[in-house]
């Protein structure tokens, strides 16, 4: 063709050839370097062409072949590749792309093509979106030739099946679900919990296989998107352990919680009456019995500005807001099942998590009674050691520590534990002691470089003798009541084993152990008993950062 009519023919595909490539690439400045690659190469091609029969069908052809180019040099992977595109080459590559006499059978077909196995949906990208031979495709996959042909032949026949059947939608597609609350029993690892459920298509993912075990394509179906998704998802999932495989199919790795309003009202009438019997006790012993005036039992907490001269002595509500919750879960150990160890069901991660995770979904009309005691801001109880102390403490809705960052708690617990121990016997930096002071723990009175004092403002057990003292109240009074304890908590282990899946009962039993024990609901409610009876007086706004926080030896 000469010159002028190549380019009076480029002129009139130049709107189309443009709306071909924005609608097939990731940016529009991607679609004008492919608009501008297909229009070189036709123009070239058209130069040295005498006679073309069909043009529309020329220029389509070389708009396909500049695409599958460019697929190929941009794809980081084949689950990058655009797979609307592959089923519409696959339903006629030389088609004008706005045709519309085959749309829902594109349609069928990328929906068929989606649903593919991983290793299947590469060898038909390879094959006949990029125009590989079957050879080639043998060794870039390291697969026997003759496995690319089976897989081609079994990829025909699930596209062909496909196309002649409609899937089934669960609910989770119109209506999903989104976790309610998570917890961590154990260490966090490098990554936070909203890392690895950080959107409602992954936390619907697990839920759909909390029970039963489902194949890729079966999650997809459930939930109503393409298995390309689903698939990459769950090799995360499964690499990080809270997804398991079976055969072919995956299932959940922790305990997702869906209870129902009978299940909390046992619940929290088991913990009332429990807090009931031992909260009660413990309080009228800790304040009858003389011990708070151990002088082992140290805090120089003080609502005042601290004092020049002397040291202040703390506010007894504030000192028990402290020590019951510790008792509680630090006492009758001797009294625990604790048959199942922590490493036997805990699961350890990639990113150096060791911990057993677990998560809760509330539905929508849960109707609870109105004395229902609900766990607000509540974190703990958490404890952290450095070899000879432990840093031991609880976030709740009555403290205020403002931290935001629940996983910085172990840096954070050891640094604490280091300036206590040097400060009992030598002066620290100006900025350790700011550090402190602006978390609560400590408080300074006078000029640093003159007269300076500083008093801390948490419970410290000073010995082994007074740590034991304490938890030997809290066992007796546990031992009083361990037969009251055993009647009430039997009901309610029974209904949530009942409530777990197969595989996840063990670990549903090692968490029961800890029932009444370092249990954050059991301290809860000891601490709302007590609020409840006016023995437990609300803390003050100064004294919230600190609130419930304890060194001790261990």
């Amino acid at each position: 063709m000469n010159r002028q009519d190549v380019e009076k023919t480029i002129a009139e595909y130049l709107k189309p050839i443009f709306g071909f490539a924005l609608k097939r690439c990731k940016s529009i400045h991607d679609a004008e370097d492919l608009s501008q690659e297909i229009v070189i190469k036709a123009f070239r091609a058209l130069l040295v062409k005498e006679d073309v029969a069909d043009m529309g069908k020329f220029i389509w052809t070389v708009a396909h072949h500049a695409l599958s180019n460019y697929y190929r040099d941009a794809a980081e992977s084949m689950v990058g590749v655009s797979v609307d595109e592959v089923a519409e080459l696959l339903a006629d590559p030389y088609s004008e792309p706005d045709a519309g006499d085959n749309t829902e059978a594109i349609h069928r077909l990328r929906t068929g093509i989606a649903y593919l196995s991983k290793l299947q949906r590469r060898i038909v990208i390879a094959y006949y979106f990029e125009n590989r031979k079957q050879a080639e495709i043998a060794r870039e996959l390291e697969i026997p030739l003759g496995t690319v042909k089976w897989h081609l032949f079994e990829a025909k026949k699930e596209l062909k099946r496909g196309m002649d059947t409609m899937r089934n939608a669960s609910q989770l597609m119109f209506n999903p679900i989104r976790f309610h609350s998570w917890g961590i029993n154990g260490s966090v690892g490098k990554k936070s919990p909203d890392e690895f459920f950080r959107s409602t298509l992954v936390q619907n993912i697990c839920y759909c296989v909390r029970h039963t075990a489902k194949t890729v394509n079966e999650i997809a179906d459930d939930l109503g998107v393409s298995p390309v998704y689903v698939e990459t998802e769950a090799e995360f999932l499964e690499e990080y352990g809270f997804l398991q495989v079976q055969k072919d199919k995956y299932i959940a790795n922790f305990i997702i919680s869906e209870p129902t309003a009978d299940l909390l009202t046992m619940q929290n009438n088991m913990y009332r009456r429990a807090a009931e019997l031992f909260a009660n006790d413990l309080y009228d012993e800790l304040t009858s019995s003389g011990i708070l005036d151990d002088p082992d039992i140290r805090c120089g907490q003080t609502d005042r500005p601290l004092s020049p001269t002397g040291f202040p002595e703390a506010d007894r509500n504030f000192v028990l807001w402290t020590l019951i919750p510790y008792i509680a879960a630090w006492s009758g150990k001797k009294l625990m099942d604790d048959r199942i160890s922590f490493e036997e069901v805990a699961t350890l991660r990639p990113d150096g998590a060791h911990n057993i995770f677990h998560a809760s979904v509330v539905p929508d009309a849960l109707i609870l009674p109105d004395d229902y005691v609900y766990m607000k801001n509540w974190s703990g109880p958490r404890w952290n050691g450095n070899g000879g102390r432990m840093l031991w403490q609880i976030d709740s809705e009555w403290s205020n520590r403002g931290d935001g960052d629940r996983l910085s708690y172990s840096e954070e617990s050891k640094r604490i534990l280091s300036l206590y121990e040097r400060e009992s016997g030598d002066r620290l930096s100006k900025d350790e002691y700011a550090w402190l002071a602006e978390r609560g723990f400590i408080k300074t009175n006078g000029d640093y470089d003159g007269q300076f004092r500083s008093a801390w403002q948490i419970v410290v057990l000073a010995s082994d003798e007074i740590r034991d003292k304490l938890l030997a109240i809290g066992e007796r009074i546990k031992a009083k009541h361990q037969t009251d304890f055993d009647a009430l908590k039997a009901p309610y282990a029974k209904a949530v084993l009942d409530s777990v899946p197969a595989h996840l009962r063990k670990t549903a039993e090692y968490e029961l152990q800890f029932v009444f024990h370092a249990d954050g609901w059991f301290l809860l409610h000891c601490i709302t008993t007590l609020l409840k009876n006016g023995k437990l007086k609300e803390p003050t706004e100064n004294q919230r950062k600190s609130l419930t926080t304890l060194i001790a030896n261990v």
